[in-house]
């Protein structure tokens, strides 16, 4: 009788290890790989300094522990690097993309615009740091106040494309308080943008507080006229107005929560949808890792790029509520940052 039971034990416990097995054999496993992260921007600017701060502590947490490149791949405010996913991009988790929010914006106010694309539709790693930005002008022009900055006319601003993050600030700023300007578009990258402020051939941005060079900010050549996020960095200055406190309605206020919908997303890392979900959940897994790693929290900090991670949970949610904005609001919105 003792055997049977012996037998019948030593028979279930190879029909469990039978079935572990494959399972056991799918687990993604990333050895001797190269793992791209592709920016939609040229090198130089704040989206290329994230993804390189993540290329060089998020292999570590991978199985297999894989090298990790930044390739650049600019074009279109970064909708070709998004666009390359639905493409030839590999399909199996080893490239993740890099992109400007201003498209998930774009998205919904002027889909025909990108393709109707919708950003639910990718598979999402995270969320690097929540968008904390602020439109400046270069300190020689002379303004100090947002109101002496909208009395003033003819203004010029430069941006990589149309509908990129920078592009629906300016338009928010003609649109909701009546700035003249003059909106340039063509730059590579924020670099060029930068060398464009220091030349004189624009007058400011609109951007992240921490994509502005230190030297900017240190030497106090910015002058910083109205914030688009609530809360600033605690190196920025604590005078700055925010763009919703000077609505006067509530009717604006509500169409700038839909312009302003993707802020909160300000450094996203997206990947092909068509990646499994056993190495979308190890992908996952390692990013949040990568980013609470205390070496890479250090990196960051040294290069003033502040860390706010989401998980992918937590930006699809975002998401599901920015798609989900009123029809009225989403009509006017529409208007402003029309083309």
């Amino acid at each position: 009788m003792q055997s049977h039971i012996r037998v019948g034990a030593l028979f279930g416990f190879g029909l469990c290890a039978a079935f572990a097995a494959p399972a056991l054999a799918q687990a993604p496993s990333f050895e001797g790989k190269t793992m791209r992260i592709v920016v939609g921007f040229a090198p130089g600017g704040g989206y290329d300094a994230y993804a390189r701060v993540l290329s060089r502590h998020m292999g570590a947490h991978l199985p297999g522990k894989p090298s990790m490149v930044v390739e650049n791949m600019p074009g279109a405010g970064s909708l070709t690097a998004v666009r390359w996913l639905d493409g030839p991009s590999p399909k199996d988790g080893t490239a993740l993309v890099a992109f400007n929010p201003g498209l998930i914006t774009q998205s919904i106010l002027e889909p025909e615009k990108i393709g109707n694309v919708n950003f639910l539709n990718y598979a999402w790693i995270g969320n690097m740091a929540r968008d904390q930005r602020v439109c400046y002008l270069w300190a020689d022009k002379g303004v100090k106040t947002f109101d002496d900055f909208r009395a003033r006319k003819g203004w010029n601003f430069g941006t990589t494309g149309v509908g990129v993050a920078n592009w629906v600030n300016f338009r928010t700023l003609q649109g909701l308080f009546g700035v003249d300007m003059k909106i340039i578009t063509g730059f590579r990258g924020s670099g060029d943008q930068r060398i464009a402020i220091e030349r004189g051939e624009v007058d400011g941005d609109c951007g992240s507080w921490s994509s502005i060079s230190e030297d900017w900010v240190k030497n106090n050549r910015i002058a910083p006229v109205i914030k688009l996020s609530k809360e600033l960095p605690p190196d920025a200055p604590t005078d700055v107005p925010y763009a919703r406190d000077l609505l006067k309605s509530d009717e604006d206020r509500r169409v700038l929560d839909v312009i302003n919908g993707a802020g909160e997303i300000g450094r996203p890392i997206i990947t092909a949808r068509q990646t499994p979900p056993q190495t979308l959940a190890v992908l996952r897994k390692a990013f949040d890792a990568a980013l609470a790693d205390k070496g890479a929290q250090e990196e960051a900090a040294k290069l003033r790029l502040p860390l706010q991670p989401m998980t992918a949970q937590e930006v699809e949610k975002e998401l599901k509520e920015i798609y989900a904005a009123p029809e009225a609001a989403v009509k006017r919105a529409r208007a402003i940052t029309a083309e």
